[in-house]
């Protein structure tokens, strides 16, 4: 299968404001995307991407002079992959609040001309999807084929469909949930305060204080980075096995090989992400819940999507977002007779299986995009609906 190749960003620039389910407005904002693929004349082969906690607009491909530059999903997208880019016109989109290049925390607020640091309104999934739809608008694109994420991105995904359902034929959501569990939320709040009790963090407003809050992001990230994992992976690649021939008997050093994979990673996550960013992004996670507003009745929630076809994966060793909350998501969607697919696939990976090469995810994912643009040649609606 070949590689995209050479990619560039593009920025739109929004001056119509965008009003958040927060209350707050964001009174012009700008938009980083990429597209991969070829838009075709009559606008329907379009897929849109949504992207994860520390992903970006950045899917497939990479970038001219940059060495290991490639997407995030540059496994699952490109000419011959599973997600087909000599069919589809693929879309990513970078979410506002984002440290990626779309408008965000490191941005300058038009009313003080600094970086918006901690005064950045608070966003959620639902503020992302109706910006995405603005995008589509500007590109001409009424109606997507599919809708595409995992984990947050999965969410978004699940999003699109309730809150603009005429344009969503076929929805794929892997490893994701209808809203976050208690424990999940418990991980995300414990990786906030380490950032915000960071003597370098400043209230949100450190960009001012030319420091950045990197022990609080290492630690976020570590403890992020356990969940992502399952005990088997873990065990498998790391064990017991320690960095030195023998223990050293200290309670500062790194000892195992376990933790300085960790610390590696979280060195790494305090070079590049911005700890607003994480506020944000963690907090949408945390808010994310379309049951809510029904009384905690799921089934309601999905009324609205009885046109849209499913597809939903998840993984038997992602504890973070249990196949059993993929399930639920079944249930909701059986309970509307709509046409749902759900893959359960046993791989030994934890959540990080979404974005790895399990042939049978891949396998599943490749005949669900190879059903839709068998829609597409034969001028079918994708979702096997009227066109609107």
């Amino acid at each position: 299968m070949m590689s995209i190749g050479h990619v560039t960003p593009q920025t739109m620039h929004f001056d119509e404001p965008l009003p958040l389910r927060s209350g707050a407005t964001l009174a012009g904002y700008d938009l980083v995307y990429e597209t991969y693929g070829t838009l075709s004349a009559d606008k329907r082969n379009a897929v849109l991407v949504c992207h994860a906690l520390n992903a970006s607009h950045h899917v497939a491909g990479n970038y001219a002079g940059q060495e290991r530059s490639e997407g995030w999903w540059d496994n699952l997208v490109g000419p011959g992959k599973p997600l087909d880019t000599n069919t589809f016109f693929v879309i990513g989109v970078n979410n506002l609040g984002s440290c990626f290049g779309s408008t965000g925390p490191m941005s300058p607020n038009p009313a003080t001309g600094q970086p918006w640091g901690a005064d950045f309104p608070v966003v959620t999934v639902e503020d992302w999807v109706d910006a995405q739809a603005r995008l589509l608008d500007r590109l001409g694109i009424a109606r997507l084929a599919a809708i595409l994420g995992g984990s947050l991105g999965g969410m978004q995904a699940l999003s699109w469909t309730l809150r603009h359902p005429e344009r969503v034929c076929d929805c794929i959501a892997v490893a994701t949930a209808p809203n976050l569990s208690a424990q999940n939320i418990a991980f995300n709040e414990v990786a906030r305060r380490a950032i915000i009790t960071d003597p370098d963090f400043h209230g949100g407003h450190f960009y001012a204080h030319g420091v950045i809050p990197k022990r609080g992001l290492r630690v976020a990230r570590m403890i992020g980075h356990i969940t992502y994992l399952s005990d088997d992976s873990m065990e498998e690649k790391f064990g017991r096995e320690l960095r030195a021939a023998e223990l050293g008997y200290s309670t500062q050093d790194i000892e195992f090989q376990i933790e300085s994979y960790l610390r590696h990673q979280g060195d790494k996550f305090s070079e590049y992400f911005d700890a607003n960013t994480y506020l944000l992004i963690t907090r949408a996670l945390d808010y994310f819940d379309p049951a809510l507003a029904f009384g905690g009745d799921l089934s309601r929630a999905f009324e609205v999507a009885k046109h849209i076809r499913f597809g939903l994966v998840s993984f038997t060793t992602d504890w973070r977002f249990s196949p059993a909350r993929s399930r639920e998501l079944v249930k909701a969607l059986v309970d509307n007779r709509i046409e749902v697919s759900y893959a359960e696939i046993a791989a030994p990976h934890g959540h990080d299986a979404f974005l790895l090469d399990d042939p049978r995810y891949h396998g599943v994912l490749k005949a669900w995009f190879s059903r839709i643009a068998a829609d597409l040649r034969q001028g079918a609606s994708p979702r096997g609906g009227s066109d609107v």
